[in-house]
């Protein structure tokens, strides 16, 4: 997408609407120029965590013999580890939102949250799109379905403002901090492990399990997995969880506002 197709947007008057079809455009881009140039498309969205939960459940069902989770395990794996792929893709992408595209950011006048957004909108699309997969184990490992499902949409929405905050954060501060891309990673790294992915919050020790709700992903993951674990549903984590989630959201769109001049000079 080149500037000249943009230009007439930041022309228009602003608005919602302006902003929404402006992100809408740059989301499609996103996911055209993701699966133009590859043959199994769609399919290498869901393959990543799906080797990653065959690989978790292998070592801890066959090997270890772990009680860890709730049966069926593959499914509580899923569960927790399609939305982290969510979260983990946007926060990653987000340290590349202002450099990759840098000449295109300068030339137009659109809101320049929507380079932010945009990732967070076409890896949520993704992460829609892998929901047919979790059902298909669901059925085919036996899950009940509890009415808890219905807190399903709250999950994606609550993580939607939490990855927005985080993403809004990290994007100007790696425009001057270079390093801070290969610090966000390591931290990624850190927080799988540190979030209720591959274990439940009670599987933990007890002393940690009410610390564990100050990751405000163990309330995300938490309301995924209610409808299929309903001994997994804690209003406490997702109480702490929405609250953090909620003060990320305004700090990133406290720096976002502070840095952003600073961020167009430097790119």
């Amino acid at each position: 997408m080149s500037a000249a197709t943009l230009a007439p947007l930041s022309r228009k008057s602003g608005g919602w609407s302006r902003y929404r079809h402006s992100l809408w455009l740059l989301t499609r881009r996103d996911l055209r120029v993701r699966y133009s140039t590859s043959a199994l498309g769609y399919v290498w969205s869901i393959l990543d965590p799906l080797v990653m939960a065959g690989i978790y459940w292998f070592v801890f069902t066959q090997v270890f013999h772990r009680p860890v989770g709730t049966e069926p395990y593959i499914v509580f794996l899923l569960s927790a580890l399609l939305p982290w792929m969510w979260f983990n893709g946007t926060v990653s992408d987000s340290t590349r939102a202002f450099l990759r595209e840098a000449k295109l950011i300068r030339s137009t006048k659109i809101p320049r949250t929507i380079w932010v957004n945009r990732l967070v909108l076409s890896k949520g699309i993704e992460f829609l799109a892998s929901i047919p997969v979790l059902v298909l184990f669901a059925v085919f490992a036996g899950a009940t379905v509890n009415w808890d499902i219905l807190l399903f949409p709250l999950g994606i929405v609550l993580q939607a403002v939490l990855t927005v905050g985080v993403a809004l954060i990290v994007a100007p501060l790696v425009v001057f901090f270079r390093d801070l891309e290969r610090a966000v990673k390591l931290a990624l790294r850190f927080l799988f492990y540190a979030s209720p992915i591959i274990y439940g919050t009670h599987d933990l020790p007890e002393g940690l399990q009410p610390w564990a709700a100050f990751n405000p992903l163990s309330g995300v993951f938490s309301l995924y997995r209610a409808g299929f674990f309903s001994d997994q549903l804690d209003w406490y984590q997702v109480g702490v969880g929405a609250g953090m989630a909620l003060v990320l959201l305004a700090i990133g769109i406290l720096v976002f506002q502070k840095s952003e001049r600073s961020v167009l000079k430097e790119i």
